[in-house]
């Protein structure tokens, strides 16, 4: 025989919820973490193809490889570097 606590399953379910919305990213959309404190940025899927981009990624290969421990594309720079690339690409 066992008890039920429903305030807890709602409690937890609600947390639950309410993390899984801030880790969405929009359709056409791709979160990547960069910066020394590896800040999450959610970037257009059309930026992967501006070389500038594409040089970053192969600075991402090289660095973490495919196999990389925070489970997403992490871009290896400062964030005010990549804040630059992305403002210079998102004005094109």
């Amino acid at each position: 025989m066992g008890f039920h606590l429903p305030g807890i399953r709602r409690a937890s379910f609600a947390a639950s919820h309410a993390s899984s919305k801030a880790v969405e990213v929009p359709k056409g959309y791709l979160a990547v973490y960069a910066g020394e404190k590896m800040k999450r940025f959610v970037i257009p899927i059309s930026y992967l193809s501006h070389p500038s981009f594409q040089q970053l990624l192969s600075q991402a290969e090289e660095e973490f490889g495919y196999d990389h421990p925070m489970g997403g594309l992490t871009i290896p720079c400062s964030q005010d570097v990549f804040q630059n690339i992305t403002s210079h690409l998102s004005r094109q």
